[in-house]
């Protein structure tokens, strides 16, 4: 294995176990592991792993892998908890099948990775700006069912 490849694999290990809120923080812990690599390189590595930085659970902006990476040694992130789910969601209203859902500024992002992660069978996926997500149903899925399976998750949802 390369020495960019192990490094990737360790960027990922420790995106998955930390919650970083910068770059700094990053290459303090790559520097921990034995890697001296420039903001620069540091840069090129988070674009290539398509690493973003999205609110976790307390709706505080870290680097999170995309929803289709893995490795065996990674952990689950922590998911949501239900009282921020409960303060960030606002409304949700139909047009037709498509649902479109409002929430406070920063939370959208955050409760859409959890409908995607929750309610696959449900919903074909979501794209979520900073306070709206639209919501696509899977083919013959009712409101109803909608509405029952986001409300296991999202407390407040009427």
């Amino acid at each position: 294995m390369s020495i960019k490849s192990e490094r990737l694999n360790v960027m990922r290990r420790l995106v998955a176990q930390h919650e970083i809120e910068n770059q700094d923080m990053l290459l303090a812990l790559l520097r921990e592991e034995g890697y001296e690599v420039t903001q620069a390189t540091l840069s090129r590595d988070l674009k290539q792993l398509k690493i973003s930085k999205n609110p976790n659970y307390a709706g505080i902006y870290v680097y999170m892998l995309p929803n289709n990476i893995r490795t065996i040694d990674m952990p689950q992130r922590q998911t949501i908890n239900y009282e921020f789910m409960a303060e960030g969601f606002l409304s949700i209203e139909f047009s037709g099948q498509l649902a479109v859902m409002k929430t406070r500024p920063g939370h959208a992002s955050a409760i859409a990775y959890e409908i995607d992660t929750k309610a696959p069978h449900i919903i074909l996926g979501t794209v979520a700006g900073d306070d709206t997500i639209l919501i696509v149903p899977r083919e013959n899925i009712s409101r109803r069912q909608i509405m029952e399976t986001l409300g296991m998750f999202i407390p407040n949802l009427k």
